[in-house]
């Protein structure tokens, strides 16, 4: 059985950040303060590629904060990526703990099809 699912998703696991990192070929991030162009804000830094400012993860609220001037200073597209990754790692994470095989499939437009299924080979 097949299912579409939509997500509004939170960044709460450090563990699916630093994947989501590893997965990008992204530095790995470091827990900091990090001043943005109106003001600082503190959690897990992530650098994207080409932007000016990382963004900030505050795993406790689940919030990001971020500062690329509406694409001026970043593309909103690395950042979307960003966020495919972790919402793929979070997903394999969590259906692997409870014993699920998961394959994953790269779509020409740019999704991945995760397929979960119940009793891992």
């Amino acid at each position: 059985m097949s299912h579409i699912v939509s997500l509004q998703t939170k960044l709460r696991d450090a563990a699916a950040i630093t994947a989501a990192c590893t997965r990008l070929g992204l530095p790995a991030p470091t827990q900091g303060t990090a001043k943005l162009y109106s003001g600082t804000a503190t959690g897990l830094l992530v650098q994207l590629p080409d932007w000016n400012f990382p963004i900030v993860i505050d795993t406790q609220s689940g919030t990001v904060s971020m500062d690329n001037f509406g694409g001026r200073w970043g593309k909103q597209a690395e950042f979307d990526r960003f966020l495919q990754a972790y919402a793929v790692e979070l997903t394999k994470t969590q259906a692997r703990k409870k014993g699920y095989q998961v394959n994953e499939t790269a779509l020409q437009d740019g999704s991945i099809k995760l397929n979960i299924v119940e009793g891992a080979a």
